[in-house]
């Protein structure tokens, strides 16, 4: 007995037919661009299994609400004003009301994110909020998505919007080692499923490789965007017998004020002791003592290049498929800079 097609998902297409989500989205959009062979497999799949696509999805998008909505795992920090904003001021202007809730990966495709088809004209997801399965049948309903410190899966047009994490990563340890003279830097690590944390790590580790410096696995600390977990990461290593170090790039500004709270517990001053760098230049940066070094993105720049993307969409236009905005090292006084 066939299931129900309502609980079949482009996963399980996927995954009988031997091919990637991608590919059976692929099929559903542009059939002519597989192999007879691949097309013929999805195609005998999608019958076994009685699959239907998303067509309810796809009527419902249809029908306009006025609505773009914003899909995030949180919304508690600082980082995100800047980008609310940015994506608010361009919908106004163009009619639409934003939307906003969190909500995190479907492990499957059967839990509905809260905005979606249906209730809202296009969605602007945050990182890996969504699925690739939920990306790939979103897709397939020629639903309207631009994503936000994510690249596109392999295979899916989706338009993004990003900034440049590895090079500015690169600089900022780079500075660290050759003005400060700061060789033993730990490094702050946020979540590993962040495209944003891993480039950031990647930046890391090559301007210690060109420095000649070996990595040191003991001076990453697996750090949390949460700023409690990343103090109480960052006192459990202190507590630990590390060993020696003298700089810390954290990978968030969020992750360097928990690690400049832990510092000062524990006696160490900053900069005079240990050297503190952070990443993305939100508005308290320059408040802290001392002013934080970091890396500036332009985070309410990504809010407007995201709504310029999901206009096109909306209007029936082709969207840039990938925009990556230009970052830059701020210098202050965290790392022994005047």
């Amino acid at each position: 007995m066939t299931k129900r097609s309502h609980s079949i998902t482009i996963r399980d297409v996927a995954r009988q037919a031997e091919v990637s989500v991608a590919t059976v989205s692929r099929y559903i959009n542009h059939p002519k661009t597989l192999s007879n062979e691949n097309a013929g497999k999805i195609q005998q799949v999608m019958k076994e299994l009685n699959y239907v696509p998303l067509m309810a999805a796809r009527h419902l998008a249809t029908h306009k609400t006025g609505t773009v909505g914003l899909l995030s795992f949180t919304v508690e920090y600082g980082f995100f004003g800047p980008l609310v904003s940015g994506l608010e001021k361009a919908l106004k202007q163009n009619g639409y009301n934003l939307l906003i809730a969190t909500t995190q990966a479907e492990a499957g495709g059967d839990v509905m994110p809260p905005i979606g088809p249906h209730n809202a004209d296009g969605v602007v997801v945050f990182s890996n909020t969504l699925s690739e399965e939920r990306l790939a049948e979103w897709y397939d309903a020629h639903f309207p998505v631009v994503l936000v410190h994510r690249s596109a899966p392999q295979s899916l047009p989706i338009p993004s919007v990003n900034v440049e994490n590895k090079n500015a990563s690169y600089k900022m340890v780079e500075h660290l080692i050759e003005v400060h003279g700061r060789k033993q830097v730990v490094f702050v690590r946020a979540p590993g499923t962040q495209e944003d944390a891993h480039y950031r790590e990647m930046g890391y580790k090559a301007a210690l490789k060109a420095h000649s410096i070996a990595f040191d696995p003991n001076l990453i600390i697996g750090g949390d965007y949460e700023r409690s977990a990343a103090r109480q990461a960052m006192q459990k290593f202190l507590a630990n017998n590390p060993p020696h170090f003298n700089a810390v790039f954290a990978c968030d500004d969020d992750l360097a004020v928990s690690v400049i709270s832990a510092l000062q517990d524990a006696g160490l001053k900053v900069p005079e002791d240990v050297a503190v760098v952070g990443f993305d230049d939100q508005h308290f940066a320059w408040l802290l003592v001392p002013a934080l070094t970091t890396v500036h993105a332009p985070t309410e720049e990504v809010g407007r290049m995201a709504e310029q993307q999901m206009l096109k969409l909306l209007d029936g236009q082709e969207a840039d498929f990938a925009c990556v905005l230009p970052t830059e090292v701020v210098y202050r006084q965290s790392c022994g800079c005047n």
